[in-house]
C-alpha cells in the first residue's frame, strides 16, 4: 500500500488548484498548513480505499509512511480535510475537466460515446434528495426503450409511505447523467435532481462530451429519443443513435430509429443503413458497464448528506476513476480495470 500514493498521482500535475480563488494566498499572510493539491491526492487516495468521510480520512492519514508520501509534514487533522472538502465541491467540475483532457491527451477515447443516467442513492436522513422513479429498473433495454415518458412523482407526505429502495423502482437519492467512452472512462457528466433526464441538460451534456472528442457515434436509449439533441449531434458530425419512441407522435414513423427521420429532413445525399445502425446499437450496453466501474469508485451511494457535498462526491468519485485509468495505462497494465496494479 505504500507505494499506491506515488503510483496513482505521479503523471499528474495539480497545482492548477492554487489558481483558484477559493484556494488563494490568504491576505493576511498566512500560510497553509497542508496544500489544495496534496489535500485533493490524499482525499481520492482515501476514495480508492473506500474511505470518505472527513473523520475517517483523517484517521488514515495518521500512518506517517502514508502522509509522507503526500507532501504533509505532519497529518492534516479532520478539520482540515473537512473544511478543502467544502471548497473544492466549488470547483470539483474544473478537476474532472482536466482529468478528461488527460485521458484525452493519451488517445483513450474512442469513436462510439454513449450517454445514460444512473441513480444515486442518498442517506433517508439527507432533506434535499426525494423519492425517484426509475421506470427501467428489473427491464430490458428493449423493454426500457419503449417506456412511456411519465414521471413518477411524491410529496412529502407520501414519504414514509413508499416501497423500501430495493423493490418496485423507487429509489431515494438523486441522479447523475454520464457520457463514457473508450476502456470504461466518463468524459461528460452532469448531477441532476434524479435519474430521468430532461432534454436542456442532455443537450449540455452532450455539447461538453464532443468538445473533448470527435466520435462517429453516440449511443443512447429511448429516453433520448428527442428532436434538439439529434440535430445537435448531427451538426456537430456525430450520429446518434436512440431507438425510435413512436408514442411520441399521434402519426409514427416507420422507422426503427430516430436519426433516419432526422437524417432523411437534413440531407438528400446522406443514407443510413438499418443494418449498420443497428449493429452500433448493440455496443450501448458499455455505458452500464463503465457506470458500475465509477460504482466501484465511490459512486453509488454517498456517505455524505446535502445536494453540494453529494455532487461534489459524485464528481470525486468520476475524478478516481479516470485517475486509476491513467495511471493503469502509464504502467502499461489495462486502463479499463478499476484497480491499480502496481
Amino acid at each position: 500500500m505504500d507505494t499506491i500514493p506515488l503510483a496513482l498521482f505521479e503523471h499528474l500535475d495539480f497545482s492548477f488548484l492554487t489558481d483558484f480563488p477559493v484556494f488563494a494566498p490568504d491576505p493576511r499572510g498566512r500560510t497553509r498548513d497542508h496544500e489544495p493539491p496534496e489535500l485533493l491526492e490524499a482525499v481520492i487516495y482515501c476514495f480508492s480505499r473506500e474511505i470518505y468521510s472527513p473523520e475517517e480520512i483523517a484517521r488514515e492519514l495518521r500512518d506517517e509512511l502514508l502522509y509522507l508520501q503526500f507532501g504533509f509534514d505532519y497529518p492534516p487533522s479532520h478539520q482540515s480535510v473537512r473544511r478543502f472538502l467544502t471548497d473544492v465541491a466549488l470547483v470539483v467540475e474544473r478537476v474532472f475537466e482536466y482529468l478528461v483532457e488527460q485521458v484525452a491527451d493519451r488517445d483513450l477515447l474512442d469513436e462510439v460515446y454513449r450517454i445514460d443516467g444512473t441513480d444515486v442513492h442518498a442517506d433517508r436522513r439527507d432533506k434535499e434528495a426525494s423519492w425517484n422513479y426509475d421506470p427501467t429498473a428489473g427491464e430490458s433495454d428493449e423493454e426500457s426503450d419503449d417506456s412511456d415518458d411519465t414521471e413518477q412523482e411524491t410529496s412529502e407526505e407520501d414519504q414514509d409511505e413508499q416501497p423500501d429502495e430495493d423493490s418496485g423502482g423507487y429509489y431515494y437519492g438523486y441522479g447523475c447523467l454520464v457520457v463514457t467512452t473508450g476502456p470504461k472512462l466518463p468524459v461528460a457528466a452532469a448531477f441532476t435532481e434524479q435519474k430521468k433526464v430532461d432534454q436542456e441538460t442532455a443537450r449540455r451534456v452532450t455539447q461538453d462530451a464532443l468538445a473533448v472528442g470527435n466520435p462517429r457515434w453516440i449511443l443512447g436509449d429511448g429516453e433520448f429519443d428527442m428532436l434538439a439533441w439529434h440535430d445537435d449531434c448531427i451538426k456537430d458530425t456525430t450520429v446518434p443513435i436512440a431507438p425510435y419512441n413512436e408514442r411520441n407522435a399521434s402519426d409514427p414513423y416507420d422507422i426503427e430509429y430516430r436519426v433516419e427521420q432526422r437524417i432523411k429532413e437534413h440531407s438528400d445525399t446522406v443514407r443510413l443503413w438499418q443494418k449498420q445502425l443497428k449493429e452500433t446499437y448493440e455496443q450501448r450496453p458499455q455505458v452500464e458497464r463503465t457506470i458500475g466501474g465509477c460504482k466501484d469508485c465511490g459512486l453509488e451511494t454517498p456517505g455524505v448528506r446535502g445536494r453540494v457535498r453529494v455532487k461534489s462526491h459524485v464528481f470525486l468519485s468520476l475524478c478516481l476513476r479516470l485517475i486509476l485509468a491513467i495511471a493503469n495505462y502509464e504502467r502499461g497494465n489495462n486502463p479499463g480495470k478499476t484497480t491499480l496494479e502496481l
